[in-house]
């Protein structure tokens, strides 16, 4: 599978799996493992954590899992997030949600997901939300440290707007090297924000969180999502594959770079993303998409 260059140090592949919901699979260590040698098998090599995932469960999961097979841990590359802080059992002190974004706090966490994922180093480190209390320079300071200590390769955001990716970079002397943002044919709102351009601009490839629009395609019965996905069925049809096999297509078209995260603990549907690499949307198409969701034609 293709690589992407997100910097000289690290290339992550054009698809990532995400594994937000694998505390929710109740998948036995060797299931975990299976799973990723699935993964390797057809070309995805770097999987998509963060603290809190499954009441934060997951990076222990997967840790523990992939700690009985060394040497296939050493295959993959881990992307994390850290700054949101979850009222839970396992972090009793936390009353409210909250975001933290303080240098202690992301040296904590950073250490802490090193020693769940039982890993020496972390391959991409993002801030997983904008921080009303935010101050850059404590978030440089701890990226700075990170990196010089070498517990991170690159680091990122996750949810930021030009101008908070803009205020965070002016204060770090290496580049951040990714966004990861919600795109999917049912949220177009990166291209109305100023995220889009200044990818391009920067020529930085963003991640996407939710592909699929979190399933709303499949199931949403207002008039939007039903002339989406009568677009999509009637694209589909002429290439004899699935809607959501389109949706991907959309993303993987655009010349931004988009790298989507598939969230799927079922090989099938991983596959199924995968083999949307092979799928090239005509522009009439990726169109006829882009007017159903805005719902009007372009001017």
């Amino acid at each position: 599978m293709q690589q992407v260059e997100l910097s000289e140090q690290l290339s992550i592949s054009r698809i990532v799996h995400g594994m937000w919901r694998l505390a929710d699979w109740n998948y036995t260590p060797n299931q975990v493992i299976n799973l990723v040698e699935d993964c390797l098998e057809i070309g995805i090599d770097t999987f998509d954590h963060a603290d809190i995932y499954g009441n934060y469960m997951a990076e222990e999961l997967f840790g523990q899992a992939l700690s009985q097979t060394p040497e296939l841990n050493q295959k993959i590359k881990i992307v994390t997030k850290c700054g949101i802080k979850l009222v839970s059992s396992k972090r009793p002190d936390n009353y409210i949600q909250h975001y933290d974004t303080s240098y202690d706090h992301i040296i904590w966490s950073a250490e802490n997901s090193l020693k769940m994922l039982k890993r020496d180093c972390l391959d991409l480190l993002l801030i997983h939300r904008p921080n009303p209390l935010n101050n850059p320079h404590e978030i440089a300071r701890a990226f700075s440290k990170l990196k010089a200590d070498g517990k991170v390769k690159e680091f990122g955001v996750s949810n930021y707007l030009p101008r908070q990716f803009d205020t965070l970079q002016s204060h770090l002397d290496f580049p951040l090297v990714t966004n990861q943002v919600e795109i999917s044919v049912s949220a177009l709102q990166e291209f109305d924000n100023g995220n889009i351009d200044q990818f391009q601009k920067i020529g930085l490839s963003p991640m996407a969180w939710s592909p699929l629009s979190g399933g709303t395609i499949f199931k949403g019965e207002t008039h939007r999502f039903l002339t989406i996905r009568n677009v999509l069925h009637k694209v589909s049809d002429e290439y004899g594959v699935s809607i959501d096999q389109i949706m991907y297509a959309w993303l993987l078209k655009h010349p931004v770079n988009i790298i989507p995260i598939v969230g799927s603990g079922k090989v099938k549907r991983i596959q199924s993303a995968v083999e949307a690499l092979k799928i090239e949307l005509t522009t009439q198409q990726w169109f006829q998409i882009w007017v159903a969701s805005r719902g009007e034609n372009v001017p």
